[in-house]
């Protein structure tokens, strides 16, 4: 499918012409300039563009497609760089250009009679985050990287966050889609209907296509209540098991009032306690559940629920202990517990890492197979286990030996990397519950997917992005 052109001295004849329809200093040619944005966020990859182009508007956008549709090279749409598989940098040996959408943050509508936001795709999460709470409402995605982390690549990969247990993943906020298409037509389907019948539903080829089938420059998202109350609990637990046993009692009790269900192991948690400052659990245990009630009404007494439950599960030995925040810095750091486990990893070498899902009920079964698996096969290797236990996803990350950095355990890399998937897919689960395809796990998606399932993408890429103009190397085995 690769129809794109070599490198040329007519190359620079394209960068010259897209200068001309960026405004002044939107189109970056230096090195020095394009490195940041050539390089993935965990710097397994980094190939070269011809340039960086930061359009201000859909126009913008539209008219860079079309020129570089018309030059044959292809265009890497990127919003933060915030994933994790690659998606939103150069693969090598093909010329193309970043197109960055970070300019285009704009709010542009704000209905809180129908409870929607439309932003351009540009914005931060955490921006889009403040908007709706200036306006009384609230916009639920929340992610680890929401301070950097932008709205169009939030909805090109499918987000999820630690709110998909009561909110659903990003494909389940969003209402309407502007995009761009390969050949610089845009898409205008930018609705805040909640119902619409007319038709194939076009919004949901785009949201987690990973930039291969159309650049979303603007997005209409849903808006819920604002929650007046939240109570968060950390619970100490023996083992991944009993994390269940909680989450079923806590979910039966207060049913969606239950926003937030996190599981982390006791490896996971020494590597915050060591790495991180000041990120300290207040208490040891085997593994900790993070939970978390929330409710719009003001009236519901979710401290005196969330008291009563932790009462009841330490009473029947669920639990081995537990605190509940008292204030919003307390919160913040138990939450914080949590979100900074992949920093940590980081700090301590880094691991092989792995984002799958199975079914909620196969958890216990599914971390029990990993641990044996490494404990037969790579015996010097440290299984680091955490993630949202609520909707079914683990990151399963399997760290090198003691005073090693995963670079050094290179040739293994892929062993292991097959080991965690097929103990997810042997149980009908996914190698990928969140953070998609990208570069990184093209050939997991060759392996696991079906047949029927990459003919139809790949028709689809072909329909769409004939010329494969759009994120080569992305997602597909041949594009």
């Amino acid at each position: 499918m690769m129809k794109v052109t070599s490198a040329t001295s007519g190359n620079d004849s394209l960068v010259a012409r897209l200068r001309e329809v960026l405004s002044p200093g939107a189109l970056l040619y230096n090195s020095s300039d394009r490195a940041a944005f050539e390089t993935d966020w965990r710097r397994l990859r980094s190939n070269s563009a011809l340039c960086v182009l930061q359009p201000s508007s859909t126009a913008e956008v539209a008219s860079c497609l079309r020129l570089c549709a018309e030059a044959g090279v292809a265009v890497v749409p990127q919003g933060g760089n915030t994933g994790l598989v690659a998606g939103g940098v150069p693969v090598a040996g093909v010329p193309q250009v970043i197109l960055s959408l970070r300019r285009m943050k704009a709010i542009r509508a704000m209905d809180t009679v129908g409870d929607s936001v439309t932003v351009e795709a540009g914005a931060t999460l955490a921006s889009v985050q403040e908007a709706a709470a200036e306006a009384g409402r609230l916009f639920p995605l929340s992610l680890a990287a929401e301070g950097s982390a932008q709205i169009g690549g939030a909805v090109a990969t499918n987000a999820g966050g630690l709110q998909v247990l009561a909110y659903g993943s990003m494909r389940a906020l969003v209402l309407g889609l502007e995009v761009v298409l390969p050949d610089g037509r845009v898409w205008d389907g930018l609705r805040t209907l909640r119902k619409d019948n007319t038709g194939f539903d076009l919004k949901q080829l785009f949201i987690g296509s990973e930039g291969t089938l159309g650049i979303i420059t603007a997005a209409s998202l849903k808006l819920l209540p604002k929650v007046s109350q939240r109570v968060t609990a950390l619970v100490g637990v023996s083992c991944v098991g009993r994390a269940l046993d909680l989450f079923q009692i806590a979910r039966s009790r207060v049913g969606s009032a239950l926003t937030l269900c996190e599981f982390i192991a006791g490896e996971a948690m020494q590597l915050v306690s060591r790495h991180v400052p000041d990120a300290r659990p207040p208490f040891e245990a085997s593994a900790y559940l993070l939970l978390e009630m929330s409710s719009p009404n003001a009236e519901d007494s979710l401290a005196a629920v969330m008291e009563s439950l932790l009462e009841k599960a330490l009473s029947i030995g669920v639990a081995q202990d537990a605190v509940i925040a008292q204030s919003g810095r307390e919160r913040s750091q138990l939450l914080r517990l949590r979100e900074e486990v992949s920093e940590a990893e980081l700090a301590a070498g880094g691991a092989v890492k792995h984002d799958i899902a199975v079914p909620i009920d196969l958890i216990p079964e599914t971390v029990a197979a990993i641990e044996d698996m490494v404990r037969t096969r790579f015996p010097d290797c440290r299984p680091n286990i955490f993630g949202h236990l609520g909707d079914g996803n683990l990151h399963v990350n399997i760290r090198p030996p003691e005073g090693c950095s995963v670079a050094d355990i290179g040739p293994l890399y892929d062993a292991i990397t097959l080991a965690v998937e097929d103990v997810a897919m042997e149980r009908r689960g996914s190698f990928s519950a969140e953070h998609g395809i990208g570069q990184m796990r093209i050939a997991s998606l060759r392996r696991h997917k079906g047949e029927v399932d990459i003919a139809l993408m790949s028709a689809l890429k072909r329909t769409i992005d004939p010329h494969n103009i759009l994120n080569p190397g992305k997602v597909l085995p041949e594009s």
